[in-house]
């Protein structure tokens, strides 16, 4: 075996990070401040066209507060997929609405328009994709069944920056979006989320919930949260913004490789107008996934993942049983290999032979 993993993902944080925390330590003006509104203004015009952005803790609490904001709570149901994180559907429950789980489509992991009409209900407020893997949904069929059906549209774009869907980017087809800045997402702030809100309401209406409550200091007009973006963080997620599109490009690169390269595996499908960002490079993996995914690290140092072994509806939180098959052959199936802008071409070389290898014996 090679002398090194090559692990499945890697946070990129070097001098710029470090200069950057070390200015804002300087300052002594830590908490939010001026750095988060400059964070702000920059993810927002650099990403979402403009649109007014508030940066909080997480990308759970992004999603939280954008689902009050939009008013979902007791009595409303949400659509979402189970094949995904499970804070997608935990921060609908948080609100006190019902996540009702839909099916996916097989090619690009995304929701499944019709699978998402055949759940809709008169109690149906919102249907919330999930741009997953940093593929996104089908927003043109979904735009259009949540206009027909005049319910709400929301997006998780968690794994998604950059991405496009038709020409305009994610982010921007909702009533809000949300974007993670966790360590292992395409770029971060340490911790951290971004909304994107489609009016001034949602904006304040989130700034407001983030910061218990108050625009001004001890008026709280409603019972918010501590939910803040800390100007460290912020601090960070700047510098990163600044790379963020090189770091796509190779990202971009990297899965070109790895889909003009490996054999007896199915590799990820990009649909006609889609523009992956390659948050994770997920292929398919017939018969034993989990000895192939051992083999490959065991055999060959190549650490690999499984997102997501489980699917939401199945989780003891929610305990349903229903009928996705497509959301249980993903689950058996999927492994994301190593796709960061970290890997050397050697890297690269060995990836893919290890794939190859692997499948050719059958694991």
């Amino acid at each position: 075996m090679s002398t090194h993993v090559i692990p499945a993902a890697k946070p990129l944080i070097g001098d710029d990070e470090r200069a950057a925390v070390d200015r804002v330590m300087r300052t002594g003006v830590i908490a939010q401040g001026p750095e988060v509104a400059a964070f702000e203004g920059e993810f927002a015009d650099h990403l979402v066209e403009g649109r007014s952005c508030v940066a909080v803790s997480s990308g759970t609490t992004g999603l939280h507060l954008g689902l009050l904001a939009a008013g979902i709570g007791p009595g409303d149901e949400v659509v979402v997929p189970s094949f995904t994180f499970a804070a997608t559907a935990n921060s609908v429950a948080l609100t006190g609405a019902t996540p009702v789980f839909a099916d996916i489509d097989p090619r690009t992991f995304c929701l499944d328009p019709a699978s998402v009409e055949s759940v809709l209900t008169e109690r149906t407020a919102a249907i919330m994709p999930v741009h997953l893997y940093g593929h996104p949904a089908d927003m043109t069929a979904l735009a259009e069944l949540a206009d027909r059906r005049g319910v709400q549209l929301f997006e998780d774009a968690a794994q998604a920056h950059g991405a496009r869907w038709q020409g305009r980017r994610v982010g921007t087809f909702g009533t809000f979006a949300m974007f993670s800045l966790y360590p292992t997402k395409n770029m971060t702030s340490g911790e951290g989320g971004m909304v994107s809100c489609a009016t001034p309401e949602i904006v304040r209406s989130v700034q407001l919930l983030r910061n218990q409550g108050m625009e001004r200091r001890y008026e709280n007009e409603v019972v918010g949260f501590n939910a803040r973006m800390t100007d460290v963080h912020a601090a960070i997620g700047r510098v990163q913004l600044g790379k963020l599109d090189a770091w796509t490009e190779q990202r971009r690169a990297n899965a070109r490789f790895l889909s003009e390269h490996l054999e007896n595996v199915v590799v990820p499908f990009v649909a006609d107008g889609a523009e992956h960002v390659w948050h994770q490079y997920t292929i398919r993996v017939e018969g034993d996934r989990d000895a192939f995914a051992a083999a490959l690290l065991t055999e060959h140092g190549v650490g690999s993942g499984v997102y997501y072994p489980i699917p939401n509806h199945e989780l003891p939180s929610f305990g349903l049983t229903l009928d996705l098959p497509q959301t249980r052959s993903a689950c058996d199936e999927v492994l994301s290999l190593p796709v960061h802008p970290a890997l050397t071409p050697d890297d690269l070389e060995r990836v893919a032979a290890a794939v190859n290898a692997v499948a050719k014996a059958g694991a």
